[in-house]
């Protein structure tokens, strides 16, 4: 497999790339760094845990910079919320061109304290500042955690479970891409699928899914189907958890506004970035429970197959073929977000 040339590295790469690069060690991490990992979970004692995850954010052109400040709460904090724990603090680090007028900044962290208070989350502080070598307004690193009791982590899969998904495939880059080739997509697409399009952006999130999903009970593991999509968030959880999944996309649809921007931009929706999308490994006896949870808050779910015992990894069965489920390679969204920036 070649190594990816933007975006995360493949998962061989980074475990390569983490391989005793843990600092000092401590028997107090219970989950750090790894493949498929969303946040660590730190013993805090007196029997509580603290979940703490880190992301950058950076602007999509066409969006407000109110909605790169959304973004930057959201996008944190669902890797807090797939433990289960509720975000509750976050710092942030806001870098700007040197020529960036002082609005932009006002925009942006206006935007993050709404969303923020939106979720519950206080922002405990961070670092703001204008420099040369900063092209676009960016934040560098997003910080946010929250304590708890419980918690599940991506790793936490066992044989039996049922796999769960919510919204659909390929949410984030159908969102953005529809941004970003509204013009081409304009004359393939109707105008109901790309309001779709363009409503999907309120999507990138899964701050909800997951914590409606943990409270309803029964969830033993949950992932934010992020860079490398449904199919790399199954093999970064299957992993993670030591079991094999047996996928089958027979009656599993993809969302018409998404199969149309990907049939016309010719990427598979399945391996493309979807923050938006949960993945959850949940007991076959809380499945309608946690399904139900979730219908009474108007999230769409479905089921995706089963985790069994075998080697890492697994199959996937879709237009009745069965092929192994792949490691996670480059995203096909980067090219296109990259190609769509300069045409």
């Amino acid at each position: 497999m070649s190594e990816p040339i933007v975006g995360k590295p493949t998962p061989s790469r980074l475990a390569r790339l983490l391989e005793r690069s843990g600092g000092a060690p401590s028997d107090r991490l219970i989950v750090g760094p790894g493949v498929g990992l969303d946040a660590a979970v730190i013993d805090i004692g007196q029997g509580r845990v603290m979940a703490v995850a880190e992301d950058p954010i950076f602007p999509a052109p066409g969006l407000p910079l109110e909605m790169m400040g959304r973004f930057t709460v959201h996008i944190g904090a669902s890797d807090v919320a797939v433990t289960g724990i509720r975000p509750e603090f976050m710092t942030y680090t806001l870098l700007l061109p040197g020529s960036a007028p002082e609005d932009d900044a006002r925009r942006i962290i206006t935007s993050v304290s709404e969303a923020a208070a939106e979720l519950g989350i206080t922002i405990a502080g961070g670092h703001t500042g204008w420099y040369d070598t900063v092209n676009v307004p960016i934040v560098g690193g997003v910080t946010v955690w929250g304590t708890g009791e419980r918690w599940v982590s991506p790793g936490g899969a066992r044989p039996g479970d049922v796999l769960l998904m919510t919204k659909g495939p390929a949410i984030e880059a159908a969102a953005l891409l529809g941004v970003l080739y509204r013009e081409r997509l304009e004359k393939a697409l109707s105008s109901e699928a790309l309001q779709r399009l363009a409503e999907r952006i309120d999507q990138i999130s899964v701050v909800e899914d997951a914590l409606v999903a943990f409270d309803a009970g029964g969830v033993h593991a949950m992932h934010d189907a992020t860079e490398g999509g449904v199919f790399g968030g199954l093999w970064e959880m299957a992993t993670a958890s030591g079991v094999s999944v047996q996928v089958d996309l027979t009656d599993v649809p993809v969302p018409e506004d998404i199969a149309g921007i990907a049939r016309t931009l010719a990427f598979d929706p399945w391996m493309a970035i979807s923050e938006g999308t949960l993945l959850a490994a949940a007991d076959p006896a809380r499945v309608e429970g946690i399904r139900a949870a979730w219908n009474r808050r108007g999230i769409e779910s479905y089921v995706l197959g089963r985790c069994v015992d075998g080697p890492p990894g697994g199959s996937v069965r879709r237009d009745g073929r069965e092929t192994p489920l792949p490691e996670p390679g480059e995203d096909p969204f980067w090219r296109l977000f990259f190609t769509g920036l300069t045409t």
